[in-house]
């Protein structure tokens, strides 16, 4: 069988009884973390909880179609690669798909040999989210040129040496795990020692083979010892269950554990950093998160802003990006440079990437197009301030209800200060509602900042 990377997980969307089990139990016979939903609205769940190596989507499910499934994700699912699967194939649909944002396809039925062949290249492709370039000085790489990611950068130079806990916050895919990476690049002497990455989201449901994972088991080492004097990188912490929770506030506290099974103490050397795109003080309230291992992990905070609020590195992650994945000369079309200036990122440099990774692959001129990036629709450009509004007379009742709604938003998004999570939660609507509602009346992304 394929070997698989140690840490991978999939997110099964299939409502195939039989076909689900089997796929299922052969996953996690092979110690793949695997998740499995029966239905679209079950697989929409699942993905906003878990962010997994690979997703597998049947095409064909009870309540919804796969493929627009999707297509609705893929501003959420960014990077994360998609098999889509149906027994319903044929040409014109695989086009599709791949334009929706599908890696790849399978037609059913398929050996099971060709899933462990696609996760273990997917999980090894390890593209980094900001991919440092030879000869460039690290503060001036690709995606930091931007004065909020070079005042981040300048207190990371600050703070490096030091052995005090770290927490980065910020949205999904805005770069809190890159910057954990940056900051143990920084660390002096621990940064010769070894990174060791915990995805506290795909650890495993059972506590105690979740334990052995962390903490180690008789003669196996976990990763708190494997992360040796170097740096412990709690992935999205937030996601560590209660018992978790409790068993990795000791080990920070008493700065030592004991593999599961195990006497003798084991030193922790390594410093923790933590990362969360969930609101810690929200989840301390509700019960969810202990306030004593959120004072243990924020001695020191950051939050990474997000891609819409940096305009100078998304122009420069993206022909970043383009020289990384193209393999001949490529260029951007003027309508690309629009459409990219125009829209808000909700998957910020994740999904930027997968975008223009997906036009790289799929587009056949030498320049690029916006319709190569957003084949599911452009973003409307934002409004010339400078025009009139048409008087209120001549407009449809459609345009005027879509005026209101439009003057509404912009009320609101300035009075919670540019902050789309809370507008979000004044209006009673999801952040990406309240993304697609803005784009589709014309409030691009410098609505953020308006007062």
């Amino acid at each position: 069988m394929t070997t698989l990377p140690a840490g991978c997980s999939v997110v099964l969307v299939e409502d195939d009884a039989v076909l689900g089990q089997a796929l299922m139990q052969r996953l996690r016979l092979a110690r793949v973390t695997t998740h499995w939903a029966r239905t679209a609205t079950e697989g929409a769940a699942l993905l906003r909880r878990h962010r997994p190596t690979l997703l597998l989507c049947d095409i064909r499910l009870p309540d919804g179609d796969g493929e627009a499934l999707i297509a609705r994700l893929m501003p959420e699912l960014g990077g994360v690669p998609v098999v889509a699967m149906t027994a319903y194939g044929g040409v014109d649909q695989a086009v599709r798909l791949l334009r929706a944002g599908a890696d790849d396809y399978l037609a059913k039925p398929f050996p099971m040999t060709r899933i462990f062949e696609k996760l273990a290249a997917f999980a090894r492709r390890g593209i980094p989210l900001v991919p440092e370039e030879t000869g460039v000085p690290v503060a001036d790489a690709p995606g930091w040129r931007s004065p909020p990611l070079r005042a981040l950068h300048a207190a990371l130079e600050r703070i490096g040496p030091a052995s005090a806990p770290v927490l980065f916050l910020g949205e999904s895919g805005a770069g809190k795990g890159a910057a954990a990476r940056r900051l143990h690049a920084l660390s002096g002497p621990r940064a010769a020692a070894p990174l060791a990455v915990v995805d506290c989201a795909a650890l495993p449901a059972d506590i105690a083979s979740a334990e052995a994972l962390l903490f180690g088991h008789g003669d196996a080492a976990g990763l708190l010892e494997a992360a040796g004097a170097g740096t412990l990188l709690l992935d999205e912490v937030a996601d560590l269950s209660a018992p978790l929770q409790a068993r990795l506030l000791g080990a920070l506290e008493e700065r030592r554990f004991r593999r599961i099974g195990g006497t003798e103490p084991i030193m922790l050397r390594a410093r923790p950093i933590a990362t969360t795109q969930a609101d810690l003080a929200a989840a301390v309230a509700a019960g969810s998160f202990r306030a004593d291992l959120l004072f243990r992990l924020s001695v020191i905070s950051f939050t990474v802003p997000p891609l819409r609020d940096r305009p100078s590195d998304t122009e420069d992650l993206v022909h970043h990006f383009l020289r990384h994945f193209a393999a001949e000369n490529r260029s951007l079309a003027p309508d690309a440079l629009a459409a990219i200036r125009a829209h808000g990122w909700p998957g910020n440099v994740r999904e930027l990437r997968n975008r223009v990774e997906r036009a790289v692959l799929l587009g056949d001129a030498t320049a690029i197009a916006a319709a190569d990036l957003f084949p599911e629709g452009q973003a409307p450009a934002t409004p010339d301030a400078a025009s009139p509004p048409p008087s209120a007379e001549s407009l449809s009742l459609a345009e005027a209800r879509d005026a209101a709604e439009r003057e509404h938003i912009r009320r609101v998004v300035a009075r919670c200060g540019g902050r789309i999570g809370d507008a979000a939660n004044a209006l009673g609507i999801a952040r990406t509602t309240l993304w697609e509602r803005m784009r589709r009346l014309g409030l691009g992304a410098r609505t953020d900042t308006e007062g």
